[in-house]
């Protein structure tokens, strides 16, 4: 019994800590400030093309990435959240304008994990059939 009270107990911290962790950088990039100091150094990213299922790697490429994205997001809520121990799945809803003066509301799958009491990687799932049509130059 006591060691099922000592994982539970241990569970329950892990879920504060991912959640933490989430909330931490919504807030932030909502704000487009500050959220990547919850990010690893090591962090990887797929998203954007399901062709290329290679990981971006490292917290620098990640920022540059949200660089671009934030020119084109003007607000952000979080719409659902499901937490599983140091793995979970938010479903955001986003303001954009695209540079050619579309604006579109649309949701974004994202799966999260966390190690070391940082985010580690990120998989995000959107139409990028629509996005690309928005953003062609």
């Amino acid at each position: 019994m006591l060691a099922d009270a000592d994982q539970q107990t241990k569970n329950k911290q892990q879920h504060k800590t991912m959640k933490e962790l989430l909330e931490m950088y919504y807030k932030g990039f909502v704000e487009k400030a500050n959220w990547e100091k919850v990010i690893a150094d090591d962090f990887q990213y797929v998203g954007g093309d399901m062709t290329k299922t290679e990981p971006l790697i490292g917290k620098q490429a990640y920022i540059e990435v949200i660089k671009r994205f934030s020119q084109l997001f003007t607000a952000m809520r979080v719409k659902e959240m499901i937490i599983q121990d140091n793995s979970a799945c938010v479903i955001g809803n986003y303001d954009l304008r695209f540079p050619n003066g579309q604006e579109l509301n649309g949701n974004v799958a994202e799966l999260w994990t966390a190690k070391n009491g940082k985010l580690q990687s990120l998989t995000i799932y959107f139409d990028t059939l629509t996005f690309a049509n928005n953003t062609k130059r």
